[in-house]
Parts: structure tokens; sequence; C-alpha cells
């Protein structure tokens, strides 16, 4: 409980907070932000000046897009743009250099390379994938434009990049050395969130109440939060190993806690009447939950350790076997609790070298190449259909639409409905463009200092940065601080042409109404769509362990269905299908995977008979769709195997108690039978 009671002081506010509402309190961390990335701006595009870069701008929309609200996402995702810039560009002069007298040709060409790279991002769903879309991204900026002018392509890519470098390096300077914030002072945060909450369910489920078992399976949100900020970590401070392995140990620790937190629930409303031994424990567990001081987790730890032993050795009937299950994983759940509680303290204090344990795996993330391929492909049409109008139009302003097109599908393509974000970001450039043109002709005329400039320039991009930084206005903000510094030609020299300008626009506007329409009727996923597809592909895996065919480690097919939860939750929104039901059948899947693994693993030990039933149960599991079948034959396996005879018995007893009781699910059709 020590530990516990120095993760909340850690993160208690101090007086003052109490005068500061939630609200004021984001507004100011916006304004930072937007002042940070303004001072950034301004310090990129005074140096691209400096150093006589042709389109400066790039430097100041750079910083915008890099910008995070703490320092470790910034210096990732700067890191991440300019690899990809890097590796675009050089794409790009190989293409079209390549491809120079073959425009459509070159235009496929182009194309695949952008939908490529798209693919790849939505493959890797991590914070790394923004390479892949800078990779694509570039592409397009560079690529289409090139082709009016195929031999001025090197030295575009190598100006491009220069200019991205310089945004870059200017961002992260100022966002890591002025009124940094850590993003690891925010996972600490996040984390003592989440192991309150799991303390909060654990107790819940020893509760006499009634319950839903899929209602632990909302950790996998702050879970797969977790593990974005913890990606971002090591960009904000250089970390030891340890600390490193404590994260991914952290991860295993709260997934494995999920998942007996909802064993622990179903066995305490499948029990009658608990043994009184059990009973106390019980209550002395809860009472500690609660944070009563004259308790420690280590008495109960040793405590429900023996009782469990102790019932297990005792069990004659099924019901025996549950209680003793009951006690195993009221155990396991104080153990986990405690071991949390360690790896925060490595986490946040010193680094102490970890237990003699198994390497942790650490977040298991679920990839879906044919989801991936289908957005792809999607992306492939829409951007070749761009390129064919513009080409056989000779529309002169239909490179900059076309580039366009492919930045939207690269930016949006993550998105299972992109149209409303596009709309989003189509309405702050409508507001960006008509800044841009007071700006270009109105403004900048009377302009002949950089300082006067800058001041002239920072009202609009304050109030930009600040909606910028919070995610309802983000992509609308973006509109106006990606649109302002291009349209309005902040370059060396004033050159405002305002038919350049307004064909630019138009071929803007042109071309995100078009992704609109395109996205929406090629790339959009409908919630149910995805929500199946997840559930299918659930579905399989369980069959194909069962078969021996799929052959995870435990704690891997835990994570990897944590994600997927983490992947449907989102989705049920906008789901027609009953929520607690589509869980169920979540945790069904997850649970009834982590039995057969678990069986599968014993069967090499069992003798050869006992082995040939777990064996014929598996075939059982992989072929029947009737659960109540397979059900009735666990539960005469159980009784032909109690009293338990030896440890081993006693592991299948526990295997096979965990096998029904994930078949017991409320709401266990299988997704044959949706």
């Amino acid at each position: 409980m020590a530990a516990m009671n120095k993760i909340n002081a850690g993160h208690l506010a101090p007086l003052w907070g109490k005068r500061v509402t939630p609200a004021l309190l984001n507004d100011a961390h916006a304004l930072l932000y937007a002042a940070k990335s303004f001072a950034a701006a301004m310090l990129a595009y005074y140096l691209a000046l400096s150093i006589g870069l042709g389109t400066p701008s790039w430097a100041i929309v750079t910083v915008y897009i890099v910008s995070q609200t703490t320092v470790g996402s910034s210096l990732s995702k700067g890191v991440y743009r300019l690899a990809g810039t890097v590796v675009g560009a050089a794409a790009t002069v190989l293409i079209v250099t390549t491809f120079v007298n073959m425009p459509i040709l070159c235009s496929v060409v182009l194309t695949g390379w952008i939908t490529l790279c798209l693919y790849f991002s939505l493959l890797e769903r991590t914070p790394r994938a923004y390479a892949f879309v800078l990779a694509g991204y570039t592409a397009s900026l560079i690529g289409f434009p090139a082709l009016h002018d195929p031999g001025s392509i090197f030295d575009t890519a190598i100006t491009r990049v220069q200019e991205i470098s310089l945004g870059i390096l200017c961002a992260s300077l100022v966002h890591r050395y002025v009124l940094p914030k850590r993003i690891a002072g925010l996972f600490n945060a996040k984390f003592s969130e989440t192991l309150h909450s799991a303390r909060q369910a654990v107790a819940a489920s020893l509760s006499d109440g009634p319950s839903s078992g899929a209602k632990h399976l909302h950790m996998a949100l702050p879970l797969q939060l977790l593990q974005t900020l913890n990606h971002h970590v090591p960009f904000d401070f250089a970390l030891s190993v340890p600390v490193r392995e404590a994260r991914k140990k952290l991860h295993d620790k709260l997934t494995r806690l999920l998942v007996v937190n909802s064993e622990l629930s179903e066995r305490r409303q499948m029990i009658n009447a608990l043994d009184p031994r059990l009973l106390r424990l019980e209550n002395e567990v809860r009472s500690w939950l609660n944070d009563e001081p004259e308790i420690t987790g280590e008495a109960l730890d040793k405590q429900s350790s023996a009782l469990a032993k102790m019932l297990a050795a005792a069990a004659l009937q099924p019901e025996d076997v549950l209680q003793a299950s009951l006690a195993a994983y009221l155990c396991e759940a104080i153990t986990l609790l405690l071991q949390c509680e360690k790896l925060y303290q490595t986490i946040a204090q010193s680094p102490q070298p970890l237990e003699n344990e198994p390497a942790a795996k650490g977040y298991v993330l679920h990839r879906d190449g044919l989801s991936a391929a289908r957005t792809a492909l999607g992306a492939f049409t829409l951007v070749l259909a761009g390129c064919l109008a513009w080409i056989y139009s000779a529309w002169p302003d239909g490179a900059t639409a076309v580039s366009v097109i492919g930045v939207c599908c690269t930016l949006f393509g993550s998105f299972d409905t992109p149209a409303p974000h596009l709309i989003k970001y189509a309405i702050g450039s409508l507001y960006g463009v008509a800044i841009s043109l007071l700006y270009s002709f109105a403004i900048l005329p009377q302009i002949t200092t950089f300082s006067v400039l800058a001041a002239a320039l920072a009202p609009v991009y304050l109030l930009a940065g600040s909606l910028q930084a919070n995610p309802p206005t983000t992509f609308m903000a973006m509109g106006i601080t990606l649109t302002l510094p291009i349209l309005s030609g902040l370059g060396p020299h004033y050159g405002g042409d305002f038919a350049v300008a307004l064909n630019t626009a138009t071929a803007l506007f042109i071309a995100i109404g078009f992704a609109v329409f395109g996205m929406g009727l090629l790339q959009t996923v409908q919630a149910d769509a995805a929500i199946d597809r997840l559930l299918q592909l659930c579905h399989r895996d369980v069959k194909l362990s069962a078969k021996g065919a799929f052959t995870p480690d435990e704690v891997v097919w835990t994570n990897l269905m944590i994600d997927r939860t983490a992947l449907l939750l989102p989705r049920l929104q906008r789901s027609e299908q009953s929520a607690e039901q589509i869980l169920n059948q979540m945790l069904h899947y997850l649970r009834t995977g982590l039995a057969t693994l678990h069986l599968r693993q014993l069967q090499v030990h069992l003798n050869r008979e006992t082995a040939a039933q777990i064996h014929e149960l598996l075939g059982l599991l992989a072929c029947e769709t009737d659960l109540r079948k397979i059900q009735a034959t666990v539960f005469a396996l159980i009784n032909a195997h109690s009293p338990a005879a030896n440890a081993l018995t006693r592991r299948l007893n526990r295997g096979l108690i965990d096998l029904y009781c994930a078949l017991n699910i409320s709401g266990k059709e299988s997704a044959d039978d949706r």
C-alpha cells in the first residue's frame, strides 16, 4: 500500500489547482502550445530566408505538422517526418527521371508508390507509421507538379528536404527547451489512473451483485493509450534498459489482470455458496483494495496462495474445483497488483534490476493485410482517376489538385469514415484561403520588416495553434495553418498574384471535394462490417489454435486480443448491434483461446489415455458449433479427474474449468451464428 500512496501522492494537484477548472487549464496549455509553435515557425522562416531557400513557407508548414503538445511526441514525429521525407523525395526523383517521357505511366507508378506507402502505414499502426505516410505524402507533393518541369525535380527535392529539415529542427528545439511538457509525466499519471481503476474493478468483481464480465474489456482503451505514450517516451529522455523492460512488463501484467478479473467475476456469479475460508479472504481483499492500512497485500498474497493449494488438493466435485479456481485467481489478482506497484517504482523512481522473470512481450498489434489492401486500392483508384482527368483535360492547375488528393488519401486513409474529418479540414481551408487573400493583398504589401511581419501573423497563428491543440478542432485548424503560408506566398519577396491564388484555391477545393466523395465511396468502412471482421478473425484464430495450427504464447494471445478489443470499442458507438453482446463475444474468444493454449501445453505431459481425451476435446472445439455439447464434454472430463491425485491433474482441472467458464459467457454464440 505504501507504493500506491506514493503513486497517488505524486499526482496530487497543488492547492491553487482547486481554483482552476479543467477547461481553463486546457485553454492555458493550448495557448502555450500555440505560442511555442508560432515561435518555432517564425524562427524556421527567418532562418530559411537567411540561407536563401526558395520556398521558406514549407518550413512554417513543417513546424505546424510536427508540433505536438509534449516533447516526446514532437521529437518522434519530427524524426519520422524527416525519414519519410528523405525516402519519399528520393523515390520521387527516381520515378520521375525514369518515366519522364511517359506522363501516364509516370502517374501510375507515382500513384502506386503513394498507395504502397499508405498500405505499410496501415499495417504498422504505431507512430512509426507516420514515416510511411510522409514517404507517400512527399511523393504526391513533389512528383505530380514536377511532370510540368521534370528537369527541376532534383533541385526541388533537395530544397524541400532542406526546408522540412529546418522546420523539424526549429520545432524540436523550441518544444524541447522552452517550458517543455514531458510525456513521461503524462504516462505516469495515466498509469496511476489505470491501476486505480483496475483495483476498483477487482473489488467490484468480488461483490455479490450482478456483473457483466465484458465490462472489464473497457480497460483495453487505457492500455492502448499507455502503449502510444510509451512509444514516445524514449524521445523524451534517455531510458535505461530496466525502465524500458519495466514498461513492457507493466503492460503484460495489466492485460493479465484484465483476464483474471474477468475470470473472478464469472466464477463469483457461478458459485452458489462460498467456502467460509474463501468468503473471509474475499472480505479481507476488498478491505485491502479500499486502502485499509491494517491489511497488507503481501500477507494476503501468502494467505490466498495457501488457501488455493488447500482447496485444490481437497476438491472432490466440479463445484469444489470451481471454488479452488476462484481462490487461485484471487491469489493471482493480488500478486499482479503488487507487481504493478513494484514496476511503477522502477519506472517513476530510480531504476532497479528487475526480478529474474521471462522477457516481457509488451503490446502486440493486430494487423489486417486484407483491410489495409482494400483501403490502399481505393486510394490508388482515386489518385489515378484524378491524374487521368488532369492529363486528358490539360488543366493547368491539375497537378496541384492531384497532389492534394494524394495528401488526403495518405493523411486520412487510416480512418473508418474519412469524410467527416476531410470536411473539417475543408472548412479550415476555407477560412485559411479567406485569411490568405486578406494578408496577400491588404496586409503583406504594407510590411517591410520581419518583426512587423511576425507581429501581423501572430493573431491568426496563435488562434489557429490553440485550436490545433484541441482534438475536436485539430483538422479544422490545420486547414488554416497549412494553407496560409503557401497561399499567401510567404517567400523571399512579395509576389502577390490574385489570379494564381484564386486558381490554386479552386484546385484545392475541387481536390478536397473529390476526395470527400471518392473516399466516402471507396474507403468508408461501416462500423458493423469492421466489428464483424474482427470477430471473424478471433473466431478463426481460436479454431486454428484448437487444431494446433496457431500456437502463440499465452501472453502474446492476450495482448493481441486486447489490441483487437481497443480497435473494436470506439466502433461500438456507431454499431447497430448490442455492445454488451459484442464484448461478451470478444471475451469468449479471449478466454477460450487461453484455455485452449493451456490445455494443448498440458497435453504433452499427460498419460496416453488422458492426452487422447484432451485431443478429442480440442478437436470438438475446432469443429463443433453447439457450445453446450462442448460444455458437457468438459464437465464429464472434470468429473472423471476429480479428486485430483497430483499437481498435474490439478492443473488439468483448472484448465478444464477455465474452458467451461469461457464457454459459459453470456452471448457466446459463435461468429458463424451471428
